[in-house]
């Protein structure tokens, strides 16, 4: 059952009596913004209060009759030109530099003349004299007050800022020594169960000061079966196991063959369809739709056993690809020249799942008990086997070794006859838990908006820590870091909640369950997912940042680039908006939500991608080898708390819209299919933007002008512009957030490539008819922002 109170403890802080006052300058109106609160009003504030307070009272309706009655007023003399006493000049709001709202002054000198100069001759009585006295103790008194009021805040703007030092302090809190000793405490998680690991993390985050909860759901787990998938050359009849080793090793009772066998065995893809199939062997290289139609051209693919190479596409789109062309079976490997740096992958096998994510058995809803759940066993027709670069090398009958400069990928060659194999693909498929720890870290002024932060605590491979401990060990400083300031008297504004996530190498399961039991709450209050999953990495992306975050990010890395180069440089740490494993997880795929994910790839091949998706076996002192003083991880746990710190107190979120408008005519500017009214859609979103940003944003972050109704009802229209562009049936494997592009190579919109190379007009129209949809919902969001916020009553710009 999943634990929900969490989000029953959450509280909304509603504006209480909030109204932000809209005049026009013809009518001159003044406009004046107070915190509700009372608790921290901007020292600017109260002095626009006090003053706004003694001109109401001087002109109040009882000063009027007061100036009738003792006042004898004299006639205008029209002689001189003028129409009105020069004393009576109206006072007009003047406007902001700084944006569409008005304020009643910008200069801290302006004084504002009400009195008018009486006749000598005039006689006043004891009364009016009396009325007179107590008006101008009122105005010296209140004038003593504003007085202050301006002392203290030009005091409190020589003051450094709060949140500067805050961050200091937690970015210094977080070192090298500290992530280390954590990493070690967590190897000695290798041999628990997934719930006591559970339990342990639940309990420090407890010491730390979190509120913690748990939550378990009952999924559907795919798991290798007790003796290793074959591939059976049936030229000589040799048996080979998926790393290319004989199947008589698998009978070795040593203790070397004991770790070897338990690799062997989980070299396979989870929720594969199983059998044996007898076939011959076809090079598809990686599978594409060139790729097959090559193929195809030479002759018929029915039932054969496609030998395809991971990387340049997600392995899902593939898969589909071969089986929507009549394969059978796919046998999966990796180019050695697509990771020139790891020869040593020569011989070893790999896993991978099929699962987009979430527990197969129930789709679109959690795995709640009473759960109505579908037979999904096997997610794909094909006989699915990841096999080593050696064993393909074998099958290709290619005398080339693939190494050498420069790499030569492996192929088969022209002359040489297919092999026919023999494959047999077993797995075992139970209910088994998944856990996940949830702690929260509460908000003051919006509690009900949620930083997510989110690592794993699962692995692919039996008695393996190294897959998840570097993400477990720096988001527990991290957590260190801020409780600590917590303690001391801090609150962030908006609420963190920190999470790690159990079955995240089976397809992201955790968060998906949790978020599919929550996604009614997460919808309308989480504001960004911040991922720890793979802080150093031996392969797979570099940082990723959605459009409205990279801005963000990439100051971020501006301002920590010092640390990279005394760690040695920090390889890898380029951004992009370019799909990973992080985007496709619940919070991103499903509900838009801006992800940020700073990450070190010691070999960030571009050329294939989407290696990630292969879980190779790990050294058990990998994090040592790619980053042995663990500066690296130093550098990227300070990174991503700057991140947190940032999403979590910014008054404005660090959102962009702009930067999405930019990315999407950079996507469509050299696209073929692109057509004129979509270019001048997506100009007028860009120039709405542009608008937003300059117009609405930037007065909004002073704090002279931040009113808490006003960044509140900013922010929603900030944290919703990326929810614009989720479609409902994207390929198998891409992402839901068409924001998110493929690879470098083909910057434009994925989906607009894949529907080109299936060469269906059917399918171009359908996704550029979902592109033209997305920036059309994006502009008139960021229109009816304009329009909530324009100064004039009658909505005009």
């Amino acid at each position: 059952m999943g634990d929900t109170q969490g989000f029953h403890l959450s509280s909304v802080v509603e504006a209480k009596g909030m109204a932000y006052r809209k005049v026009r300058a013809s009518r001159g109106r003044s406009v004046i913004s107070r915190d509700p609160e009372g608790d921290e009003l901007q020292s600017t504030s109260l002095d626009l209060d006090l003053e706004w307070e003694m001109e109401k009272e001087l002109a109040e309706p009882g000063l009027d009759v007061f100036q009738l009655e003792c006042v004898e007023h004299r006639p205008m003399d029209h002689s001189s030109g003028g129409t009105m006493d020069p004393d009576l000049e109206p006072i007009q709001p003047s406007m902001s530099p700084h944006g569409r709202f008005e304020r009643l002054q910008e200069e801290t000198n302006h004084v504002s003349h009400f009195s008018r100069t009486l006749p000598k001759s005039q006689k006043r009585s004891k009364t009016c004299v009396a009325r007179y006295l107590l008006v101008g103790a009122g105005v010296f008194f209140l004038g003593l007050l504003i007085g202050l009021y301006s002392h203290r805040a030009e005091k409190r703007a020589e003051e450094p800022s709060a949140d500067t030092n805050l961050l200091e302090r937690i970015v210094q809190s977080i070192t090298a020594e500290k992530i280390q000793a954590l990493q070690s405490d967590f190897k000695a998680l290798a041999d628990v169960s997934e719930e006591d690991r559970a339990e342990r993390i639940a309990q420090q985050w407890k010491e730390l000061g979190l509120d913690v909860h748990r939550s378990s759901y009952s999924i559907l787990v795919s798991r290798p079966s007790l003796s290793p998938n074959t591939v059976v050359d049936m030229t000589n009849n040799q048996c080979y196991l998926p790393s290319g080793a004989s199947c008589d090793s698998w009978e070795n009772t040593s203790s070397s063959a004991a770790a070897a066998s338990s690799e062997q065995r989980f070299a396979f893809a989870a929720y594969s369809a199983t059998g044996t199939l007898k076939a011959e062997v076809v090079d598809v290289q990686y599978g594409s739709s060139e790729d097959l139609r090559r193929v195809r051209a030479e002759m018929n693919v029915t039932n054969r056993i496609a030998l395809v190479k991971l990387g340049k596409a997600p392995l899902l789109y593939t898969l589909s690809l071969l089986a929507e062309a009549g394969f059978g079976a796919a046998l999966l490997y990796v180019d050695p020249c697509d990771v020139p740096t790891e020869q040593n992958e020569w011989r070893r096998a790999f896993g991978v799942t099929l699962n987009p994510g979430g527990d197969p058995s129930t789709p679109d809803h959690p795995s709640m008990n009473g759960s109505f759940r579908e037979d999904h066993r096997s997610l794909t027709s094909l006989l699915v086997q990841p096999v080593s670069a050696h064993l393909a090398k074998e099958l290709l009958s290619d005398p080339v070794t693939g190494s050498g400069r420069p790499c030569v990928p492996l192929a088969m060659p022209p002359a040489s006859g297919r092999k026919i194999v023999k494959l047999t693909v077993g797995s075992q498929t139970a209910y088994a838990k998944v856990h996940n720890v949830i702690g929260y870290l509460r908000g003051k002024i919006n509690p009900d908006r949620y930083v997510l932060v989110g690592s794993g605590h699962s692995s692919w491979f039996e008695n393996s820590v190294s897959e998840w401990s570097s993400g477990a060990a720096v988001m527990t400083q991290i957590i260190a870091a801020m409780t600590a300031q917590n303690r001391a008297g801090w609150q962030p504004d908006r609420t963190t909640v920190f999470c790690s996530w159990g079955g995240s190498m089976l397809g992201n399961i955790g968060s998906y369950e949790w978020g599919e039991e929550n996604r009614l709450v997460l919808e309308s209050r989480a504001v960004a997912y911040v991922s720890l999953h793979n802080p150093v990495r031996a392969r797979g992306p570099q940082s990723t940042a959605s459009p409205s975050l990279l801005q963000l990010a990439s100051d971020i890395r501006k301002k920590h680039l010092k640390n990279c180069i005394e760690a040695g440089g920090c390889p890898g740490l380029n951004i992009s908006s370019l799909q990973s494993p992080v985007v496709m997880d619940f919070f991103t795929n499903q509900l838009a939500v801006p992800v940020l994910e700073f990450a070190s790839s010691t070999n960030p091949a571009e050329r294939a991608r989407f290696l990630s998706e292969a879980f190779f076996p790990s050294e058990p002192l990998l994090a040592e080898t790619l980053d042995p003083a663990f500066k690296l991880h130093e550098t990227v746990a300070k990174m991503t708390a700057e991140a947190i710190l940032r999403l979590s107190t910014d008054p404005v979120l660090p959102f962009y819209p702009l930067d999405i408008a930019l990315d999407i005519q950079k996507k469509l500017k050299d696209d073929p299919l692109t057509k004129p009214d979509l270019l001048a859609a997506t100009a007028t979103f860009r120039e709405n933007s542009g608008f937003f940003q300059s117009e609405i944003m930037r007065p909004a972050n002073d704090p002279k002008e931040r009113d808490p109704s006003h960044v509140r009802m900013l922010n929603d229209v900030l944290r919703d512009v990326e929810k614009s562009f989720l479609i409902p049936n994207p390929p198998p494997g891409f992402s839901r957030n068409i924001l998110f592009g493929v690879n470098r190579e083909s910057p434009g919109f994925s989906i607009l490539k894949a529907a080109q190379e299936e060469a269906e007009r059917s399918g171009v129209n359908r996704a550029l008819s979902q592109v033209s949809s997305s920036i059309s919902s994006a502009e008139k969001l960021i229109r009816s922002g304009l329009e909530l916020f324009e100064n004039d009553p009658d909505g005009s710009h």
